[in-house]
């Protein structure tokens, strides 16, 4: 599924999964639909949902609104990478997310991919392990995520300068 629009107030959205639900009744089977969504505005700020509804575009709809209130700040490197290697599980899916050069692209499957993308990371190296579950694997991405540090923030939890703890290259 990809599913992109982007609308004029800047925001990425993006289908990441579609699920058909039946339920049996009396006359025969109802349908309903339930969608996973992730938007973004591809500089840091990222939201996830998961809504159902009886019609799919109802659903992504749903989804796209719930999602749009619940935008969270990751921090980038230079605006394309994370800082360092992260780590992320949930239920049974684990994802490794590892900072790369710049021109690497991403390089991530499915659901992880479009994480990246709305969240504005250009290069970065995903390994997801476990499941091939898009909920558990966006959940476990967004974990990873978020448990990365910034430099600023390590700066002020140590009281110090952050070029004192961006470590000197070369």
């Amino acid at each position: 599924m990809d599913f992109k629009n982007k609308n004029d107030d800047g925001i990425l959205e993006k289908l990441v999964h579609i699920n058909r639900i039946t339920k049996v009744v009396k006359g025969g089977r109802r349908f309903g639909f339930s969608a996973l969504v992730v938007v973004g505005n591809q500089a840091g700020k990222i939201g996830i949902a998961h809504a159902k509804a009886k019609q799919v575009p109802d659903a992504i709809k749903k989804a796209n609104e719930t999602a749009r209130r619940d935008l969270i700040h990751i921090p980038l490197r230079e605006g394309r990478t994370i800082h360092h290697d992260v780590y992320g599980k949930d239920g049974a899916g684990k994802i490794v997310l590892r900072s790369a050069p710049k021109g690497t692209g991403i390089i991530a499957g499915g659901p992880v991919r479009a994480v990246c993308e709305v969240l504005g990371i250009k290069d970065i190296v995903a390994k997801s392990m476990g499941t091939s579950n898009p909920h558990n694997m966006i959940r476990a991405t967004m974990k990873a995520l978020s448990k990365q540090n910034s430099p600023k923030h390590i700066a002020t939890i140590r009281n110090k300068k952050i070029s004192d703890v961006i470590e000197k290259r070369g």
